[in-house]
């Protein structure tokens, strides 16, 4: 196994929760588990790409090898790689896999639904609770519901929505009022998508796009003295930089500057 003394980290690193390699009890496998823990601080680097394959090559079964060795390429945008090295840690471990490549189907690929096959198998397997999105933005119930939004079932959304919101001690995440609302306002339920988008201000005023698509909701009410207010105020956010953000991609319903302003001519 290589060492380096300087690491260098070419990526960002998607977060994951790394092994307890003390519970392998198998010496040969403990030692590849913390091989690959070491190869993932210099994810990207040449070396630690060797390193996870010396870490596979002593320990087939270890997934987390195989799915930290997956996500440079995943970021330089080869899918075709990444999927190939990413199936092979959801064969060896569906339960602690499926989440991150069905998320990641979703984020990257646009691929609805190959996230959605992935999302529903994995309720199967956990079915109390199937966790949240690699960047931490989302339960993934609520992506399966904007993998539905996307494939033109919106009002299966708005209910996978609704039920998740439900739950008990469910915390609401950044943006899940802001996508119920906008569900509303392209269902044509004006009333509820002014009250979904009122509820995101007071859980997360720190988004342009709320403000936005309030301002559709009043435009569609003819209330034109609110609609103004509220692009003024998503203005004023977009510019302050308070809007939708991902590191790698665009998320879903975000907004862009030029919109607003077509809007206020």
């Amino acid at each position: 196994m290589r060492i380096l003394k300087v690491i260098l980290i070419l990526f960002p690193t998607i977060i994951f929760c790394q092994p307890n390699c003390n519970a392998f009890k198998d010496s040969i496998c403990k030692k590849a588990c913390e091989i690959a823990v070491n190869a993932e601080q210099y994810q990207g680097h040449k070396f630690s790409q060797m390193d996870f394959d010396e870490a596979i090559e002593m320990c087939p079964n270890l997934d987390y090898a195989y799915r930290e060795k997956s996500v440079p390429y995943l970021k330089r945008g080869d899918f075709i790689t990444w999927k190939k090295i990413i199936d092979k840690a959801v064969d060896v471990n569906p339960s602690d896999n499926l989440g991150y490549r069905g998320w990641c189907k979703y984020q990257f690929l646009r691929d609805y639904q190959g996230a959605l096959t992935d999302l529903e198998a994995l309720e199967k397997i956990n079915k109390d609770n199937i966790g949240y999105s690699q960047n931490g933005d989302y339960h993934l119930k609520i992506v399966i519901a904007l993998c539905y939004k996307s494939l033109g079932k919106k009002e299966k959304a708005i209910n996978l929505i609704k039920e998740q919101l439900s739950v008990k001690d469910y915390t609401p995440q950044n943006y899940d009022y802001l996508h119920l609302g906008i569900l509303y306002y392209e269902t044509g339920n004006i009333k509820e998508a002014i009250k979904s988008l009122k509820k995101e201000i007071t859980l997360n005023d720190y988004l342009a796009e709320t403000y936005y698509y309030l301002a559709l909701a009043y435009k569609k009410e003819k209330k034109t003295s609110l609609s103004k207010e509220n692009l003024l105020k998503a203005k004023d956010f977009y510019n302050k930089g308070f809007s939708m953000k991902d590191n790698y991609t665009n998320p879903l319903d975000k907004i862009y500057l030029k919109q607003i302003e077509n809007l206020l001519k």
